[in-house]
Parts: C-alpha cells; structure tokens; sequence
C-alpha cells in the first residue's frame, strides 16, 4: 500500500512538473532557423579549344535541386588530337538570383578538389589551378583528346567535387562528395 500511495504521490509530481516551471516575457531565446546547405544545381563544364575555336559546353542542370524532375545533362564531341582550356561554372539556382557556388569553392579551395575521370574515351584532363597549399582544385584545368573513338561510341567524362575541409591532401580518398556527374562524352 505504501509502494502505491509513493508511486501515486509520484505521477501527480511529474505530471505537474511543467506547470511549475517559470516563464520568461522576453524573446531572446527564439531560435533561428538554420542556413540551408548549399545546393548544386548547375555544373558546367567549359571547353575552349587552345588557339581559338568555339567554346563546348557539357551541362548538368536540376534547377528544382533533389527531388522533382529529373536533371538534364548534355555531353561533349570534341575534336581528336586536340587541347582545351577548361572552366567549370557551379551554380545553385534554387536562389533568386542564382548563387554562383564556383566562387565559393574557389574561396574554400584548400577544402575541395574535383576529379575527373573519362572512361571509353580518349580524354585526359589536368588540374591547372591551386590552393594556397599548392594543392590542386580543379576549377580550371586543360584538356587533351587523343584518337577518336571507334565509329559510333561514346564514353564518359566523370566529374566529382569533394569537400574535405581540414582533410585535403591532394587525394580523392578524404571528404564527401558535393557533387558528381557522369557526361556522355565522344572524341570525333
């Protein structure tokens, strides 16, 4: 009986525990919302050929970010034998007006690094830019074509952007991926 009245007396305690807790008038304590994470939307990969020539273009675009439709992505036919500049253009277009995230990784370039990776194709491509601990980014590179590719085929030109804030050593192993987009990609 002592045990029921003590686990009674108990309940009615912590049931009124919250009606016994001071309330305050100021509003100092509101939170505020957290940022959101940055979003990629737009990864543009820019190609102009060394010596003049009409820039290229490989796109991927999902400007309702994660989720909803589905991303548009177009590809690159380049030239054999030949050598490009490279620029890529990173933007988050679920902000109006659209946030120009490729400043930002150039900001941060001791935290990111941007691989590339052509498969079935004859691509080579080079990280021309540096943090300021002589490790390589990626947003400026040149790219060298080889033979073209057997009639008809086409490969594909990975690109991937790792962030590795207070890992980055010049390797692909640290960090998460921010982004990554396979482009269909011929040399012709």
């Amino acid at each position: 009986m002592k045990n029921l009245l003590f686990r009674s007396a108990f309940l009615a305690v912590l049931a009124a525990s919250p009606m016994l807790t001071s309330c305050s008038d100021d509003n100092n304590d509101t939170p505020t919302p957290d940022e959101e994470n940055e979003q990629i939307t737009t990864l543009r990969y820019e190609l102009t050929p060394v010596g003049g020539g009409t820039t290229l273009t490989a796109q991927y675009r999902d400007v309702d970010g994660d989720g909803g439709a589905a991303p548009v992505i177009s590809g690159l036919t380049l030239a054999p034998n030949t050598t490009y500049t490279g620029k890529l253009v990173l933007l988050d277009e679920t902000k109006n007006p659209a946030e120009d995230i490729s400043a930002e990784v150039k900001e941060e370039a001791d935290e990111h690094l941007f691989l590339f990776e052509a498969t079935g194709t004859n691509v080579t491509v080079t990280r021309t830019d540096k943090d300021k601990n002589n490790l390589e980014v990626g947003l400026e590179t040149t790219v060298q074509t080889g033979a073209a590719n057997a009639a008809g085929t086409t490969g594909n030109l990975k690109i991937t952007l790792r962030h590795q804030p207070g890992t980055k050593d010049g390797t692909a192993t640290p960090g998460d991926t921010d982004v990554a987009v396979d482009f269909p990609t011929a040399v012709r």
